[in-house]
């Protein structure tokens, strides 16, 4: 009796290109690609893309409450919350009780002012290398097509699902 003949397994870069005409998988991976430059960027100063959109928000809307960031971020409380005890314990951001107890509200330290000062020019670096291969028209035209589909969709995802 003869064994039957082992399938040929395809090699890996195959099996991914099956998946790279899907939106979904391309989004996700530009991701992965624009948080890898950011990385590099900016990784003298310790601090995430998410991290630094933060103090972003913070900077433009001193006193900024929690909740406020949180929609703003697309993130749910817990999430937000864990993004501010890390900035907080790292110097970069100060929490104030709000009027009441449940209100907090968000302000950057003077540390946190500049290091945000100094992390421009490198994430500015990050975010110019992402659309590089693009012409400046085609730059403009691909955030117009990505802010038109994020504004359409923006109902979906706007928080992270709760985990059960």
């Amino acid at each position: 009796m003869s064994e039957a003949p082992r399938p040929r397994r395809p090699a890996a870069e195959d099996l991914a290109a099956l998946l790279l005409a899907r939106p979904g998988v391309l989004v996700r991976r530009l991701h992965q690609i624009h948080s890898a430059m950011f990385q590099e960027e900016c990784a003298a100063f310790g601090v995430t893309p998410v991290q630094y959109s933060l103090l972003t928000l913070v900077a433009a809307a001193p006193g900024l409450d929690q909740g406020g960031a949180a929609g703003a971020l697309r993130l749910d409380r817990f999430t937000t919350a864990d993004v501010i005890k890390r900035l907080v314990g790292a110097g970069l951001l100060r929490v104030q009780a709000g009027a009441d107890r449940r209100t907090r509200l968000l302000w950057l330290t003077p540390h946190g002012a500049q290091v945000l000062e100094a992390m421009q020019p490198s994430a500015g670096r990050a975010h110019d290398r992402l659309v590089e291969p693009l012409s400046g028209r085609e730059q403009a035209t691909l955030l117009r097509m990505l802010k038109r589909l994020v504004d359409r969709h923006a109902a979906l995802g706007a928080v992270a699902p709760k985990v059960r």
